[in-house]
């Protein structure tokens, strides 16, 4: 099926910057990037809409080869379709797209890794998830918890996300790594269900290897939040958190994940236009490359 055919139900909008390495058409593909430029319910500073684009300009700031998963993007074949339209406003509209968009990467036995936009975009692409994985389990990093039930009367605002999102998963299942901030309130239900799990930056991770060989074979979803990153590395962000995590942090769990069942994914929050040296895309377009050679498998 080509990108024509995948129009049919959703307006994927091809303008602009592909991201290197990828195709414009799904043949022979196990992994489709799709970008979701919206930020409506941003709470501090807007802009993560244009996160898609910038990625995809600067992915050509980098190599294609990974030499942690001595990989080379040039060797593996992967879609890049553009960009979803998205109401600018109505964030249930939204979602709803992102839900159907999905089920179509899905059903075309495509694995989603969709570019935000704000992290709202997450229970539409979890929505769908749920129909073909209902054993899922979710693999949160980020900054922040996102476990409200409503931020500015928005039940579905980017700061509700992974409650909406526990709402729809089976299995309950979501381990959320590294939050260093949230209410009280959500930091003892992150307690009390034994999802949160902490570490310092440069530790070693077995607590979190120990628990996922728990789970060998089962799907993993990865929800990435680049606030998750410290403000000096990822400044170009909405919600930027000091005390965050660095390069080598990522790369520590990327090893762990190398034996386990990664099914789809989305990186969100980026900001682009806050950050003016550009860096902040270069370190979103190289998380990308990582998940695409991960979700390859």
């Amino acid at each position: 099926m080509t990108l024509s055919n995948l129009k049919n139900l959703s307006p994927f909008n091809t303008d602009g910057a592909i991201f290197m390495g990828a195709k414009r058409n799904i043949e022979n593909c196990k992994v489709s990037l799709l970008g979701v430029p919206y930020d409506g319910t941003s709470c501090f500073r807007p802009g993560a809409r244009f996160g898609p684009s910038a990625v995809r300009e600067d992915s050509y700031g980098i190599e294609t080869y990974c030499p942690q998963l001595n990989l080379d993007l040039e060797d593996i074949n992967f879609a890049d379709l553009g960009s979803l339209d998205v109401p600018l406003g109505d964030t249930q509209i939204m979602i709803s797209d992102v839900q159907k968009a999905t089920n179509l990467l899905l059903q075309n036995n495509l694995k989603p890794l969709i570019i935000g936009g704000e992290h709202s975009i997450t229970s539409g692409v979890i929505k769908s998830i749920v129909k073909h994985y209902p054993d899922c389990i979710m693999i949160q990093l980020d900054a922040h918890a996102d476990l409200r039930d409503e931020w500015l009367g928005n039940k579905y605002s980017h700061a509700c996300t992974i409650k909406r999102c526990l709402e729809i998963l089976p299995s309950k299942k979501i381990f959320q790594i590294g939050i260093r901030s949230g209410t009280k309130l959500e930091f003892a239900e992150m307690k009390y269900n034994k999802r949160l799990i902490t570490f310092n930056s440069g530790d070693n991770l077995k607590h979190f290897e120990e628990i996922l060989i728990n789970f060998i074979g089962r799907p993993l979803y990865i929800t990435f939040d680049l606030d998750w990153f410290d403000p000096s590395l990822m400044p170009g962000t909405g919600t930027p958190e000091p005390g965050g995590y660095f390069w080598k942090d990522f790369a520590a769990i990327v090893e762990i994940l190398k034996s386990h069942n990664l099914i789809g994914a989305d990186v969100v929050e980026l900001s682009p236009k806050i950050d003016n040296s550009g860096i902040s895309s270069i370190l979103a377009a190289k998380v990308i490359r990582s998940l695409i050679m991960l979700l390859d498998k």
